[in-house]
């Protein structure tokens, strides 16, 4: 496993948002990164390896690689929000979706939560 950190983004020349992430990890993950993504592969000024996405995965992430060999972020929390909020519906399950997006993308504490204690 991976781990990327969102750089900046830009639009293509088609008109698409492209999100520019830097990967992190192993020796071993990056030289395999490295070889999966063949001519695709591209660096920063620092030789930092970059990961590039019209979807956008949040301010952090993970990046696996698939038993094909196909590099994938890691949309397990994105899916556990999801199915948690659905499975107890109205303002409970909007209250966990809210809740579970802030953590999910590293924003801060809510108002309520900021004037307990």
């Amino acid at each position: 496993m991976m781990n990327v950190s969102l750089q900046r983004s830009y639009r293509s020349k088609n008109g698409n948002v492209t999100f520019v992430y830097k990967v992190t990890g192993s020796e071993e993950a990056i030289e395999k990164y490295k070889e999966i993504q063949g001519d695709f592969y591209r660096e920063d000024d620092e030789g930092n390896a970059l990961w590039f996405t019209t979807r956008c995965i949040g301010d952090k992430g993970k990046l696996l690689i698939t038993t094909n060999n196909k590099v994938v972020p890691d949309m397990s929390d994105f899916d556990q929000a999801a199915s948690i909020a659905e499975q107890y519906g109205g303002n409970f399950g909007q209250a966990i979706a809210n809740a579970s997006a802030r953590k999910i993308l590293g924003g801060g504490v809510d108002d309520d939560e900021e004037n307990e204690g």
